[in-house]
């Protein structure tokens, strides 16, 4: 509500919903988490998930509240998830904006039940409504609604294939290109119609180098994040990418180098991100 009144001018409104959410956040915490131990009441992967997904974590508490989510999943359960409907929701997401990729991919690559991997298993072409649905009666039960797609479609464009839509740019006038590279995954391709034309992202790693094909479609720009921390080792159709035609270097973040480019295709390498 804050960022939108924001967007409509209303300061005033925008200042009553950002103190709003702070006495809720306070609130919520002073209730439900322990600061001694980082945890949340029941100590669910959904009752970790939820709090980070919506920022509403403290600061001095949030790494070790990140911890004990991963070591729920890679820890207690062996690398599978235990969320329902509504955590499924912003696991990956949150795995992924924590820094914990792998372990996101740990639960996309399970094989057994509970897991995608155990419905392909099982010779599923859907993902079912529920983990147990070809052992259980097949009827309908709204309490055994476990999973349906959760986000995992939208994490595999957005995480591995790195396509974003910029909230400041609606419609993908600007794309955010941010794959993650992840040890064990080789490549990940994947295109997307938006309202502007056809964005494409094809990586693979090969060689010992990070080899990146993009299309970024008319009439849009995009936000290229390159895995590394050295932009000079960055280049693009063969020359290094601060002197190649309509490629402007912005910054460095977090071991990454971001670049702003136009439309048209590109062709982006750099040394592999674990060398």
């Amino acid at each position: 509500m804050a960022r939108t009144a924001e967007r409509l001018g209303n300061s005033e409104d925008e200042r009553h919903y950002e103190d709003l959410a702070a006495k809720i956040r306070d609130g919520f915490n002073k209730r439900f988490l322990n600061s001694q131990t980082a945890r949340y009441e029941s100590a669910t992967q959904t009752s970790y998930v939820l709090p980070l997904a919506f920022g509403m974590v403290p600061d001095d508490v949030r790494p070790r509240v990140i911890q004990n989510l991963v070591d729920d999943i890679m820890v207690q359960h062996d690398g599978y998830s235990t969320v329902g409907l509504i955590g499924m929701q912003w696991l990956m997401e949150v795995l992924t904006e924590t820094g914990h990729t792998e372990v996101a991919l740990s639960i996309a690559t399970r094989t057994k039940r509970p897991s995608w991997g155990y419905m392909i298993a099982q010779g599923a072409t859907t993902i079912w409504e529920r983990y147990d649905m070809n052992t259980r009666d097949p009827g309908m039960n709204s309490e055994a609604l476990l999973i349906q797609t959760g986000d995992v479609v939208t994490w595999f464009y957005e995480a591995l294939a790195g396509i974003n839509y910029d909230p400041a740019h609606p419609g993908f006038k600007n794309v955010v290109l941010h794959p993650r590279v992840v040890p064990g995954l080789t490549f990940a391709r994947a295109t997307l119609d938006s309202p502007q034309g056809k964005i494409v992202s094809d990586w693979q790693t090969r060689g010992g180098e990070f080899h990146w094909h993009i299309v970024v479609p008319p009439n849009a720009t995009a936000t290229v994040y390159m895995p590394t921390k050295v932009p000079d080792t960055v280049r693009e159709g063969g020359k290094p990418a601060a002197s190649a035609d309509g490629v402007r270097f912005v910054r460095s973040e977090d071991n990454e180098a971001v670049y702003e480019v136009g439309s048209g295709s590109y062709e982006f390498t750099c040394p592999h991100p674990s060398r």
